[in-house]
């Protein structure tokens, strides 16, 4: 099974600020869209929100985990 592939166009200080930030994780722009993309489809119940992590990464920066 071959999936099929759309073309894109989006700002080049937006793509180049991902790249910088997130290239050594992806090897591409496409797979770090790619998986952006699968994680905002996810289901979210099982996922925390912003604030609920925000709670929790403090709580650990407090504990000196972080």
């Amino acid at each position: 099974m071959t999936a099929e592939f759309r073309q894109l166009q989006l700002p080049e200080d937006l793509c180049a600020a991902a790249e910088l930030r997130y290239g050594r994780s992806f090897p591409s722009l496409e797979e770090l869209l790619s998986f952006v993309l699968r994680e905002l489809l996810c289901d979210g119940s099982a996922r925390l929100n912003a604030a609920e992590e925000r709670v929790i990464e403090q709580r650990l920066r407090d504990l000196g985990y972080v």
